[in-house]
């Protein structure tokens, strides 16, 4: 099931049309390709989109977005001066359906998927690399916290949205200076 562009990614595209020109570009989980296209409408250098989903990914092969199947980093070569990611950040609902929970759910608490991303983003980074990544206020923080600074990592709130039931953020992420 592939992740149909919502707030949060419209939110997202306005930073990655901001941020993307002349840049090596990485859409990670890129769902619809909404984030893909947008950097290469705002003139990146080259794109490469990422998705779990075969379905999504056959799908960005028919708008000509060049696109590896890859959970998260498994099928990733080379670093990038921009890595976007809108992830599934919402807390585990039992009560809605798995295959949409695939593209809702960061796992129980919400922040599982998200810090396996922060984990591993840095290997792919360029040095002076960025992150743009979505963030909910449903979005348990204390851990993803932890896990910028114990990779030697920073955020800052570059945009925000404020819904019904939540809010959104696309943060900043980059290496700390020394």
């Amino acid at each position: 099931m592939i992740y149909e562009s919502a707030e949060d990614s419209y939110l997202l595209r306005e930073e990655v049309l901001n941020y993307s020109k002349g840049k090596r570009v990485l859409d990670v989980g890129s769902g619809s390709g909404i984030q893909a296209q947008a950097a290469s409408d705002a003139g990146a250098k080259s794109v490469l989109a990422v998705d779990i989903d075969e379905e999504a990914v056959n799908e960005l092969k028919k708008k000509g977005i060049k696109v590896r199947k890859s959970d998260l980093f498994s099928n990733v070569k080379g670093k990038f001066d921009l890595v976007v990611f809108n992830p599934p950040y919402l807390p585990m609902d039992k009560r809605e359906d798995k295959a949409s929970a695939l593209n809702t759910s960061g796992g129980k608490k919400g922040d599982e998927i998200i810090i396996r991303f922060l984990r591993n983003v840095k290997k792919y980074l360029n040095k002076d690399g960025i992150v743009l990544i979505v963030i909910s206020s449903l979005t348990p923080r204390k851990k993803i916290l932890g896990v910028l600074k114990r990779e030697g990592l920073k955020k800052q709130i570059v945009s925000e949205k404020k819904l019904f039931m939540e809010s959104l953020e696309v943060w900043e992420i980059s290496r700390l200076e020394f």
